[in-house]
């Protein structure tokens, strides 16, 4: 600033300010104006976004609809962009300092300047198909990566950093009244993933490595679960999982289910069908053990049905896990068919099976049929026709006591008629 320039503002600020507002504002943007344009170019362009702080760095800065335009400058200088030296108007592309003050209300800040993929993919996901239907609370950019404080995600205090997404997701996906209001799927599935054994081991020592909503969702890609590009989609669930679950995912591909899958045979079980979705539990907790049979006799009904007429089935329904389950017998992730002589349940391997529980079972042991049915004459004939005598013998051991109860009940009323003339004449 020249001298001349400097000794018009210093004696301009030395006289005390008009008492009628209007003539306040006049000389406050004098001075303001004065200060601005008669900087040194070289200063000013080493540092612009000054010229923006002198306003919004004040704590309580706000605009005509009282609402606060105050930013932070050391949370900015701390962040992303701070530490790009990016200028306010590059984001703020409408404003120029030439023009100023400028306009209250500024348009929406468009991202896809600089990160145009990031955005192009978020148009046509769940988020940004929900924005273009209308929704004025689905998330946005802001919502996720914050607004003049935002941090890379490698950072820890990111709130996409991958310890901070839980927290950042559940912001709306946590929050009831939200959920409410977008009507949003699954309800408050931030609370039943903070419970689950990867919300937990989020919560612990392996905070760094398992799995946060982004490891199945994905980040700017999301896509809701009916749609074939979702990661969450039900015939892309097994690589999801897979991702982490390398064995398991292997194991499944060679297992019946996996086949069926690989068919195209999408009602064939998945992770999620047996584990859940955001409520998943450590596989060996007995509570698990024993819930996941139901989820088996939601296609193998008959076999549930038989089971539960077992001594194993009876005790695992009252709650107990020290018994035989299904994945006891028939594993877990690579179940094959009887027939195959690699299955956990063909007669080569039955008596190994029975083992892991019955140290001294023998291959007469192991010919018990733990799925037995009486009902069922091709598969147990003995069975079948045991049932048949038992159900006979019942009907007629019944119809034969009721007939014998009628006739003695007719006996015992005719005998009493024909005793109460003479009881009567005993009685005069």
């Amino acid at each position: 600033m020249g001298s001349g320039g400097i000794a018009f503002v210093a004696k301009t600020m030395r006289r005390p300010l008009s008492l009628d507002p209007i003539g306040s504002v006049a000389t406050a943007c004098a001075i303001f104006g004065l200060a601005v344009f008669a900087m040194p170019s070289a200063q000013a362009a080493a540092d612009p976004n000054e010229i923006c702080f002198s306003c919004h760095g004040d704590k309580g800065a706000k605009g005509i609809s009282g609402k606060s335009i105050a930013v932070d400058g050391a949370a900015f200088g701390k962040s992303v962009h701070g530490e790009l030296k990016l200028e306010c108007t590059a984001c703020h592309a409408e404003v120029s300092l030439k023009k100023l003050p400028h306009a209250e209300k500024l348009k929406p800040v468009d991202c896809g300047n600089c990160h145009e993929k990031p955005v192009k993919e978020y148009a046509s996901t769940v988020h940004g198909m929900a924005r273009k239907g209308g929704s004025t609370v689905a998330a946005t950019c802001a919502d996720c990566h914050g607004t003049h404080d935002i941090k890379r995600s490698k950072d820890p205090d990111s709130r996409t950093s991958h310890a901070n997404l839980e927290a950042t997701c559940g912001k709306c996906h946590g929050n009831e009244a939200m959920v409410r209001e977008a009507k949003l799927p699954g309800g408050n599935v931030a609370s039943k993933f903070h419970d689950s054994i990867h919300g937990r081991a989020l919560a612990g020592a392996a905070r760094a490595s398992a799995p946060t909503c982004t490891n199945c969702h994905g980040a700017h890609g999301i896509h809701p679960k009916s749609d074939p590009q979702s990661t969450t989609h039900r015939a892309r669930i097994p690589d999801t999982c897979g991702a982490c679950h390398t064995k398991e995912r292997q194991d499944f591909a060679l297992g019946e289910h996996g086949k069926l899958r690989q068919e195209g045979n999408l009602s064939a079980p998945g992770c999620s069908d047996c584990h859940g979705a955001h409520t998943i539990q450590r596989h060996d907790l007995p509570l698990f053990q024993t819930e996941v049979i139901k989820e088996c006799g939601n296609c193998h009904v008959d076999y549930l049905a038989t089971y539960r007429d077992t001594f194993h089935g009876q005790v695992t329904a009252l709650g107990y896990s020290r018994v035989a389950t299904c994945a006891s017998c028939h594993g877990s992730h690579q179940i094959l068919p009887a027939s195959n002589p690699a299955s956990t349940v063909s007669p080569q391997n039955r008596v190994k099976t029975c083992q892991k529980c019955h140290d001294r079972a023998n291959v007469n042991f192991a010919n018990y049929d733990p799925h037995a049915n009486r009902h069922d004459r091709a598969r147990n004939p003995l069975y079948y026709y045991t049932g048949k005598f038992m159900e006979w013998l019942l009907i007629g051991v019944f119809t034969l006591f009721g007939i014998h109860t009628l006739l003695w009940l007719i006996r015992s009323l005719v005998e009493r008629s024909r005793r109460a003339p003479a009881a009567r004449e005993d009685r005069h």
